[in-house]
């Protein structure tokens, strides 16, 4: 299928805004955690940022996704208000699971955020369940499930490619391929390295792009999408990316040199993106200072909103957590 392909003049600006504002949003998750105000782990996706704009581009509020550890970029990318997010990550009151799921279990009902979650691959398996609700209820909507190279190597992703291609189900698979799964290579745990291939070996149409191209992963998940909506299926996308920061706050990078990283940087998404709307005209140097100024301030208040929300009480511990027999669901 053939979606609209990604236009400067019309797509450009607002993902670089919002690519942006992820990133600075993300740069703020290590300081946060050495100042102890996070509790657990964080994973910052610092250089991802591509992915989860690209993708979220072409979502509905009523569209769902279903994310990892890493999942703050697709929460913002989903339409997430970043002070609730932040909120949340600090584990305040304030935040959207009112301070219980912190940072690794972040959910937005109204948003279709079905959680970001700690445990490796289970994103996979609930965006696969909400693709066939959607299916059998007719609602035309479409599940994404975001994992990275670590979890294709999952069992639940295997299962859920043979079930969503037997029943067609609009769901797509991305996987943000950042060559680490935590401290260990990519390269050093699969044999073949071609992760399209198991896709194709489900009859899911999978395709790897440049993660670190907006443009490229706009017109991917574009063609994904279409063909979910259209009941056509799931499809794959593998999208090659890198994280310039550690597996989470605190990580000591032992396992990578400074010098790949630097190299990796020089492919920025969003350095590469401005100066392409700059070459065309279409945004100025003038313009792009003050919009990361703007940006900065209002990732600010987003902190600010957050560090000023009170912790849950304790009476709360319990409520949200189940439903009551016979209540409305």
């Amino acid at each position: 299928m053939s979606a609209a392909p990604f236009s400067l003049t019309e797509h450009g600006r607002d993902a670089l805004w919002r690519m942006a504002g992820i990133r600075e949003f993300e740069r703020r998750m290590p300081l946060l955690a050495d100042e102890g105000l996070i509790r657990g782990s964080t994973h910052p996706s610092v250089g991802m940022e591509a992915v989860a704009v690209g993708v979220s581009m072409h979502l509905r509020d009523e569209d769902a996704i279903a994310s990892n550890h890493r999942g703050h970029a697709h929460t913002l990318a989903k339409g997430a208000d970043p002070g609730r997010t932040m909120a949340e990550i600090l584990g305040r009151a304030d935040g959207w699971c009112g301070g219980k799921g912190g940072s690794m279990h972040i959910g937005v009902k109204s948003l279709g955020v079905l959680g970001t979650n700690g445990i490796v691959g289970a994103g996979i398996g609930i965006a696969t369940g909400a693709a066939l609700a959607s299916k059998q209820l007719g609602d035309g909507t479409v599940a994404v499930a975001y994992f990275g190279d670590g979890a294709s190597n999952q069992g639940v992703l295997a299962e859920a490619m043979n079930l969503a291609a037997i029943w067609a189900l609009p769901v797509v698979f991305v996987c943000e391929n950042n060559h680490y799964a935590q401290s260990a290579a990519f390269e050093d745990m699969v044999a073949q390295t071609d992760l399209t291939r198991r896709g194709e070996a489900y009859g899911v149409p999978s395709e790897a792009v440049d993660g670190m191209d907006i443009e490229a992963v706009y017109a991917a998940a574009g063609r994904a999408v279409e063909r979910a909506r259209a009941g056509q299926g799931p499809s794959f996308i593998v999208a090659d990316t890198y994280r310039y920061l550690g597996h989470m706050a605190g990580d000591t990078e032992i396992y990578r040199s400074a010098e790949e990283v630097a190299k990796r940087r020089a492919g920025d998404p969003i350095d590469t993106l401005a100066a392409r709307l700059m070459a065309e005209g279409l945004l100025s140097a003038e313009e792009w200072s003050a919009r990361q100024r703007e940006i900065e301030a209002e990732v600010q208040a987003a902190e600010d909103f957050a560090r000023r929300s009170p912790f849950p009480e304790e009476r709360t511990a319990f409520t949200d957590v189940y439903a009551e027999e016979g209540a409305a669901r």
